[in-house]
Order: C-alpha cells, then sequence, then structure tokens
C-alpha cells in the first residue's frame, strides 16, 4: 500500500477529479462561454505582465469604484493545465458588490517545478500590489483565494504582507499522495520538495484569516484534506475556519463565488468587510 491503505490504482482515483464529475466537460465548457461574455463586457485590463515568461501574465477586472479592494485569484489544474482565460466568468461575483478581480495565471508543470510556480504566484501578488494603484484601486486591500490543488497556493501565501485574506477552496495542503500518483509525472516532485511544499507542515506563527472551503459532494480524499487543514490551522490558533459548501462537488463549488449572493462570496464581503458598495 502506498498511502493511506491505499494502492496506486486506488490513489489514482482518489485525486481524479475530472472522473468524479460525469458532467464535468458540459460544467467547463460553460465557464469557457460565460467568461467569454464577462470579458466582453467588463472593464478589464488583459494580459498584464507580472514577469518575463509567457504565462506570466494576469486579468483584472475594473469595478469602477475608486479605491476598491481586490480578489486576486490563483486558477486551479494541478498546477499543470488550464489558464486564466476560462475563469474570468468569476469577476461576476466581485464586481457585483464593487470588488475589482484578478485571475493569475503561472508557468506550468513539466515546463517548471512546484517550488517555481509558488514563486511566480509571489511575484504576480506583489506586481498586483505594487500597481493596482494605477488602476485607481487601493493596492493595500488586497486578497487572494485559489481552487483545486493551488488552494496549496492560496495557503502559502497567505502569510506575504501584501495579502489581508484568504479563501482556499478546495485545495491540497499534503503533497505526499500527488507525490505517490499518476500527477506527479508532469510535477516530479521528490519527498522533499513535495514537503516543503505541503502548507500542512508549514502552520505560521502568525497569518491574515484564511477560510478554508470544500463541497461536501467531493472525492473523500480532497475533503479529508480540507478538514484536516483547517483543524490544523484552527489549532494553531490561526484566524480563519472550515468551511463545508454543501452539495457542491469540485467544480460546481466556484458557482458559490461567481453567484453574487453565493457562499463563498459572502464570506469574501465579511474578510473584506465589504458590503455592495465595495468602499
Amino acid at each position: 500500500m502506498l498511502y493511506r491503505g491505499m494502492d496506486r490504482k486506488q490513489l489514482d482515483a482518489a485525486y481524479n477529479n475530472t472522473a468524479a464529475v460525469p458532467d464535468r466537460a458540459a460544467i467547463y465548457a460553460d465557464w469557457i462561454a460565460r467568461s467569454g461574455a464577462v470579458r466582453r463586457r467588463t472593464i478589464s485590463h488583459l494580459d498584464l505582465a507580472y514577469g518575463e515568461g509567457p504565462r506570466q501574465r494576469l486579468d483584472l477586472f475594473l469595478s469602477g469604484f475608486a479605491k476598491a479592494p481586490t480578489l486576486a485569484f490563483i486558477h486551479g489544474g494541478y498546477w499543470q493545465m488550464n489558464d486564466k482565460e476560462s475563469f474570468s466568468f468569476l469577476a461576476e461575483g466581485p464586481l457585483a458588490h464593487g470588488v475589482n478581480f484578478a485571475v493569475l495565471e503561472y508557468t506550468l508543470a513539466p515546463a517548471v517545478r512546484l517550488s517555481d510556480i509558488v514563486e511566480e504566484t509571489g511575484l504576480a501578488i506583489q506586481w498586483l500590489a505594487d500597481h493596482l494603484g494605477n488602476y485607481a484601486a487601493d493596492g493595500t486591500r488586497l486578497y487572494v483565494s485559489g481552487h483545486s490543488a493551488v488552494g496549496q497556493l492560496t495557503a502559502m501565501s497567505i502569510t506575504l504582507p501584501t495579502v489581508r485574506g484568504g479563501l482556499a477552496i478546495s485545495g491540497i495542503y499534503d503533497l505526499e499522495p500527488i507525490r505517490l500518483n499518476y500527477l506527479n509525472e508532469k510535477l516530479r516532485l521528490d519527498p522533499a520538495e513535495a514537503q516543503r511544499n505541503s502548507p500542512l507542515f508549514h502552520l505560521p506563527a502568525t497569518a491574515s484569516e484564511l477560510v478554508i472551503a470544500y463541497g461536501t459532494h467531493e472525492l473523500p480524499e480532497l475533503c479529508r484534506q480540507s478538514i484536516d487543514y483547517g483543524r490544523a490551522w484552527n489549532e494553531r490558533g490561526l484566524p480563519g475556519r472550515l468551511l463545508p459548501i454543501e452539495e457542491a462537488n469540485h467544480f460546481t463549488i466556484l458557482e458559490a463565488l461567481a453567484r453574487p449572493q453565493g457562499a463563498l462570496m459572502g464570506v469574501m464581503l465579511d474578510l473584506m468587510e465589504v458590503r455592495a458598495s465595495g468602499r
């Protein structure tokens, strides 16, 4: 047995979110269609470069409120797939409440190692803090969220001095099972890198408030990862909480952020101390 009583085949299935949701393709197609509509009708600045790499880019959607806070979203895909353009639809929730929304892109594995992706995320967040003022936004009111595996990147970003709070959605916080399953064919994690980049084993002494969310209809291992990390976070006495989203699976959970009245959007408004006006 490789991990928690599972052999390789079982471990592969335990982290295969796409196979676990039969209508995932239809969900993703809907995201792309809605994202295109958002990109056409909103005030946006697309493909802003925060570094020299071709994927070191971000899209910024502006609410139109001066000095509004900004939610920076890191797209998921097990650090090896997807792009920022497919997640523009999430701007619908923040913009409805006067909150700016940025989607971050990063270099994918196997072109770089996971440690490089962590570093790129930090560069993108710092770029936003330094440049949001150029877009009439408040660079001191910057919040971070990430979905799927990159909940890990959210957790690792929460201690950055420019981050005021975070929302990690359906994340991975212990990378050891990732190192042992099919996902490592591109990631090429060794034991030391997996441990070094596992937030569960590097809880900070202090941090901004972090909400750790997951869908109750997700794969059991995904639920366990969030529950274990949320418990460890709270036992450390850090600000934040665990938030299960009832009846949501690994993909439908994002509707709770995209909908203006969604539960995850409400969490972000609470973190930002915003109500409707964005000020």
